[in-house]
């Protein structure tokens, strides 16, 4: 009959093997657990605190005189702290041609097809069934009427498609009826390519044209058609998102 062999105690680390000079306890540690500690202290995600109400940008009294100034003359937009507008560009009033023309054209058919229904009613064989003249009239006021109202709505829908040009950014107003509307803001950092077009003699002639904007990342295209003196903004437009680029101050510029 072997004897039995003792099985060796297992060692308690929860109890203290030793004590330093200030009394407190010293503990032992097996090898795994040391290189387990040292693995997760090698893991160890470092937590950045962020500020719950950050200070306000120093802004100088000339960026900051230009922010008051543009949010008192551009109260509908959503200017953020120390923004302001460098060029505002509007449609060009090539545009409102064809609205007044088709507007002109339509009143001057309703208001020659009165003389001419009066004669057609004269002539014939039973004009007693036949609206009156008064009658035809007013019918024709009452047309030409919805189609000055329908060119005065065309004429403020086509004026209230804006471009911006800021230090900081471009805000795009939309303007799709007389009650739908929206806007596009992109930043200039965002910015890759603007260019402008002119199609043929008649914008060259009047100086009016289209420009693009297509942003990094998700591609978009941005256009703005009807723009007066379209080089001279694209100029402003790209000075000004080099600029920004650079860490460089956005120069304002006057319109003309």
């Amino acid at each position: 009959m072997q004897p039995e062999t003792q099985q060796p105690e297992e060692q308690d680390y929860t109890k203290p093997v030793a004590y330093d000079t200030e009394g407190r306890p010293l503990y032992l540690r097996p090898a795994e657990d040391q290189q387990q500690s040292a693995q997760e202290s090698t893991n160890q995600t470092i937590h950045v605190t962020r500020p719950f109400d950050p200070a306000a940008p120093q802004l100088t009294p000339e960026v900051q005189a230009k922010y008051e100034a543009s949010r008192k003359q551009y109260p509908n937009l959503n200017l953020s702290e120390g923004e302001y507008i460098i060029s505002a560009v509007r449609r060009h009033p090539i545009g409102l041609v064809p609205i007044f023309g088709f507007v002109g054209l339509m009143l001057v058919l309703l208001i020659g097809a009165i003389p001419f229904y009066e004669s057609f009613r004269s002539s014939a064989s039973n004009p007693g069934g036949l609206p009156s003249v008064l009658v035809v009239s007013v019918l024709a006021l009452l047309l030409g009427t919805l189609f000055v109202i329908g060119g005065l709505i065309a004429t403020y829908v086509y004026i209230q498609n804006r471009f911006y040009l800021t230090n900081e950014s471009v805000i795009q107003e939309i303007q799709l009826s007389l009650f739908s509307k929206h806007e596009q803001t992109v930043s200039l950092s965002n910015i890759e390519d603007a260019s402008y077009r002119q199609e043929n003699i008649i914008q060259q002639l009047f100086n009016y044209g289209s420009i693009r904007l297509s942003t990094q990342g998700d591609e978009t295209t941005y256009r703005f058609n009807y723009v007066t003196n379209p080089k001279k903004q694209i100029a402003l437009l790209n000075n000004a998102v080099e600029a920004f680029k650079n860490g460089r101050p956005v120069a304002n510029i006057d319109n003309d």
